[in-house]
């Protein structure tokens, strides 16, 4: 199974799924470690906020996309184009992957806009508070 993990720096899983350009691509089964097989570093049209759903998309080769976050947008899309995506705490990309297949990834906490709508709107450009 391949699996695609959010990694701006492909060094650690990070979050805004959405807008991530660079994706390490594994190939992952149980009881073997996870193999690093490709890396994606998309253009920015090819981010999935940007992406116009014009044709094939490289993470559609994947089952699963991984990140730090991800908002309700881009899980409707992956799941749309029958890929699993989910979020997590968990950072390390190889040790992500392992409790994913294990089921016992642990999930992200949701993402509280509740202090920066306070404080003049959210910088993520999810789509609550610009």
């Amino acid at each position: 199974m391949l699996i695609a993990i959010a990694s701006q720096n492909f060094r650690t899983v990070t979050g805004h799924a959405g807008k991530t350009r660079r994706f390490l691509v594994f190939d992952a089964a149980p009881c073997r470690p996870p193999q690093e097989v490709d890396r994606l570093d998309l253009p920015k049209e090819m981010s999935i906020h940007e992406f116009k759903e014009d044709g094939e998309h490289p993470l559609d080769k994947v089952s699963v996309v991984i990140a730090g976050s991800a908002g309700p947008g881009f899980l409707a899309r992956m799941a749309a184009r029958g890929v699993v995506a989910i979020t997590t705490s968990e950072t390390d990309p190889v040790t992500a992957i392992q409790n994913y297949l294990a089921g016992s990834l642990p999930l992200a906490a949701p993402h509280d806009h509740d202090d920066e709508e306070e404080e003049g709107g959210c910088n993520c450009n999810c789509g609550r508070a610009a």
